[in-house]
């Protein structure tokens, strides 16, 4: 358990500092380019890895419902939705809300058991943890109501400096 955790943890981490090149890249090019150069760079890295790791056996593939071999087609809509929504928005609001649509989607389908997945029961707690990340969003976003009085107060603090 331990290590699935640390992976998340990991996992959070990369998508963090992905969507912030992917967002610089996004600068110099349109969101098209860097979605293809995105998605283009990651063919190329786990097919060198699955040979690294896999030999010939990479093409080894067992049955499987039909829609799940596009899952690579969703990475576009990953890809380029981040991408704009981090122009859009900023990057920490806009991964936040990532987040809190993941959670939702996650629970969701968890508790329909879509996708083949185990279905589990939605309960008090479920509930209780998705309120409060949601309310954590809308708290980092609000702004303070005196903010201007609040950053015309600090300048003059700085200056007594």
């Amino acid at each position: 358990m331990i290590v699935g955790v640390l992976m998340a943890i990991m996992a959070g981490a990369f998508i963090s500092i992905q969507t912030m090149f992917n967002s610089k890249v996004n600068e110099a090019v349109s969101s098209h380019s860097t979605t293809a150069l995105v998605l283009g760079m990651g063919f190329l890295a786990s097919i060198s890895m699955g040979f690294l790791f896999d030999g010939t056996g990479l093409f080894s593939v067992k049955s499987m419902q039909p829609w799940f071999w596009f899952s690579g087609l969703l990475g576009i809509g990953v890809v380029t939705c981040v991408v704009n929504g981090v122009k859009m928005l900023g990057p920490s609001y806009a991964i936040s809300i990532v987040m809190v649509s993941q959670l939702l989607c996650a629970v969701w389908w968890d508790s329909v058991g879509w996708f083949g997945l185990e279905t589990v029961p939605f309960t008090i707690q479920k509930a209780v943890g998705v309120t409060v990340l949601i309310c954590g969003l809308l708290l980092y976003k609000a702004k303070p109501r005196n903010a201007k009085n609040n950053i015309q107060h600090n300048e003059s603090l700085q200056g007594d400096f």
